[in-house]
């Protein structure tokens, strides 16, 4: 068959017709972000925003009704034991109010000996806890006890120590409060003089100006503000997962670095707090102490904490936006060629960033972040520069 010139042009218009067609109506690769899986540390922490608060406070108030003489301390000041810290001209007693200031005597006798048998307690619960902290540091330089054991025993000797702390300063502070009311009915017409219970500073100053008050008014608070706690409330969701003894870290407090602090209490009892959404929530306070100095702060500053509940050196991760449900598993997609490939796996501990992934992908693959509806499985993919 003899083909004319006329045909071999239509021919060669045809092919490059269909190539054309061809070439504008195959699929084109997706442009797609890709991750790759590697091994890294995790940590998994509890977040909330706390704040500081002197571990041991005291509120001193007027032991009697009657007139307050104007307070020129400021606070920020420091005072000794045994400073005065205010007066108080009392009103004359009546025997109505007689009667009561010997039954606050009374009261205030039989708070002093409880409190002296909380210190004798808690000192020989402390000393307990020495002797086994003694007993697990020699038995570590030894080689002799898991790292975690002995992280225990110092942990339980720290709690201790603060517990028999905060006892001997409930016995001061109720020795003082014995003074108080026996110097209430011995008082005659000159002034009440109100003095400091304990060494410190002038944390507030609440009753500055002279007037009269009523018996039991605050006038001002007494703290150590060397002596610092962080406090914070989580949702009772969040409290079960954290324990005591975990580390902490103190961020957002004006410093440079994060600080290091310990969690000493989980408080067995939930309040309830409204959001500022206005939802009902079950919060928990948690305390923790300061590991390292904790600098310029002081009493009632604000902080942001992360409870660490979770930690590994070394663990496969991929990024968290790689994953998506399909029904009861996780999915990723997986770039194999210039492929996006759907794979099952079985994810461990996750943080808002990063996933552990246990099994289904390995070490280098490259995952996809943030599949949008048009990633499937086979789709021809091609990664952004």
């Amino acid at each position: 068959m003899k083909i004319t010139a006329k045909g071999a042009a239509i021919g060669m218009a045809a092919v490059v017709v269909g190539f054309g067609a061809f070439v504008l109506l195959r699929p084109s690769a997706l442009p797609v972000e890709t991750a790759v899986a590697t091994r890294r540390a995790l940590r998994v922490t509890v977040d909330e925003e706390g704040e500081t608060r002197v571990r041991d406070r005291y509120v001193v108030a007027a032991p009697v009704g009657g007139r307050v003489a104007r307070i020129t301390l400021r606070e920020g000041d420091s005072v000794e034991q045994g400073t005065v810290v205010a007066r108080v001209f009392p009103a004359p007693l009546d025997p109505r109010t007689r009667d009561q200031a010997t039954a606050r005597l009374a009261a205030a006798d039989d708070e002093r000996r409880a409190a002296d048998a909380a210190v004798r307690q808690a000192r020989a619960a402390h000393d307990q806890a020495h002797r086994s902290w003694e007993r697990a540091r020699r038995l570590a330089a030894e080689n002799s006890i898991a790292a975690e054991e002995r992280e225990r025993v110092e942990l339980e000797e720290t709690i201790r120590a603060r517990e028999l702390e905060s006892a001997e300063f409930r016995a001061q502070a109720a020795a003082h409060e014995v003074e108080l009311a026996r110097a209430v009915l011995d008082a005659d017409p000159d002034p009440l003089a109100i003095r400091s219970p304990i060494d410190g500073r002038v944390l507030r100053v609440l009753e500055a100006s002279e007037r009269v008050v009523g018996a039991g008014t605050p006038l001002l608070e007494i703290g150590d503000p060397a002596k610092l706690e962080i406090v914070a409330d989580l949702l009772s969701a969040e409290a079960v997962k954290v324990k005591p003894g975990a580390p902490m870290l103190i961020e957002e407090w004006g410093g440079g670095e994060a600080l290091h602090a310990r969690l000493r209490v989980v408080e067995p009892s939930a309040f309830t707090k409204i959001s500022a959404l206005g939802v009902e929530e079950q919060r928990v306070n948690v305390i923790g102490d300061f590991v390292d100095p904790p600098g310029a702060l002081g009493d009632r500053y604000r902080v942001e904490i992360r409870i660490v509940v979770w930690e590994r050196d070394s663990v496969l991760t991929v990024p968290a936006s790689a994953l998506f449900r399909r029904g009861e598993a996780w999915s990723v997609f997986v770039v194999e060629g210039s492929r996006a490939r759907q794979r099952d796996v079985v994810v461990g501990q996750r943080t808002p960033d990063a996933a552990e992934i246990v099994s289904g992908i390995t070490e280098g693959e490259r995952v996809i972040p943030y599949p949008s509806d048009r990633v499937a499985d086979g789709v021809k993919v091609a990664q952004r520069p």
